[in-house]
């Protein structure tokens, strides 16, 4: 199939690797971002400005665009002046956008045509939310909480009625392949998956849902879990993915009981994915959409 409709959902670092990935085989592509983060940057301006988070989606924007261009280079510049030590350019950018358009949405689509992105990037919800886990221990609130914590059980978004904007929704449903992650399983990828809306979208899709499994293990958020174990979890919050992407350096399968495909799609040192490599896997298991009528 050539230029496939491929949507990409996670957060952090692994959803922009998989987006790198996945222009190289299409223009059709759309980042669905998580926007729970409350830390760094993004979470002081959440705060200050009562916006969904921007740091993963200038990621995912910088990601879809030529890393050579003068604006994406410029939206991950970082400040170092008082007053805005630590803000990335393209936060702030992204911030100005949307208090002048009030509309979070429609500042990344701006923020996306000044980097020059090729695809689209769209928030999982357009108003900020706050993940929660529920644990053994009783439940923790707060993304970056909850990326200290080992034996989460679930998460989910508060308020748990966060709406999810309709143009995410109508990618997900028309796609031809969805990519889930790589990334933090909790804070990144299920951190996404766990706006119902988004969740009920996954489940209607009649496009492959691919799993880009984790090179390692993120300590103590995943600590301990094998592939099967990303898998069970994904399950428990209502997302079934059709083939799970596995490099054979990366952590043991373990009682995997769904389709998956063994490729090298990391850098040498084995800590990140490379892109090249990434596209090819991932061309290879784009599925046709079935006819209708």
């Amino acid at each position: 199939m050539s230029d496939p409709k491929v949507v990409a959902i996670g957060g952090g670092h692994g959803l922009a690797a998989s987006l790198r990935a996945i222009r190289r085989y299409t223009s059709q592509c759309t980042a669905i971002v998580s926007v729970a983060d409350d830390g760094g940057s993004s979470g002081r301006l959440r705060d200050l400005l009562g916006i969904p988070a921007p740091g993963d989606a200038r990621r995912c924007l910088v990601a879809l665009a030529d890393a050579d261009a003068l604006w994406a280079q410029a939206f991950e510049h970082r400040f170092t002046a008082p007053g805005l030590d630590g803000h990335a350019f393209g936060n702030l950018v992204i911030a100005g956008l949307a208090e002048v358009l009030g509309d979070f949405t429609a500042a990344l689509e701006e923020a996306g045509r000044l980097v020059g992105a090729v695809g689209r990037v769209l928030p999982a919800t357009d108003a900020p939310v706050v993940l929660r886990a529920e644990t053994a221990a009783g439940p923790i609130d707060g993304q970056v909480a909850v990326s200290m914590t080992s034996g989460i059980v679930r998460v989910s978004v508060v308020p748990v009625d966060a709406k999810c904007p309709v143009a995410a929704i109508e990618r997900v449903v028309d796609a031809d392949q969805v990519v889930i992650g790589p990334g933090s399983l909790f804070t990144s990828v299920l951190a996404a998956v766990a706006v119902p809306a988004l969740r009920d979208a996954l489940v209607a899709t009649a496009a492959r849902k691919v799993y880009v499994a984790n090179l390692r293990e993120q300590v103590p958020e995943t600590e301990g879990f094998d592939v099967a174990a990303h898998v069970r979890a994904m399950r428990a919050h209502g997302l079934e993915p059709d083939v799970v992407l596995c490099d054979p350096r990366g952590p043991a399968l373990g009682d995997l009981d769904v389709a998956h495909v063994e490729r090298p799609v990391s850098r040498p040192h084995g800590l990140a994915h490379e892109p090249e490599l990434l596209a090819a896997a991932l061309v290879d298991l784009v599925e046709p959409r079935p006819s209708v009528g």
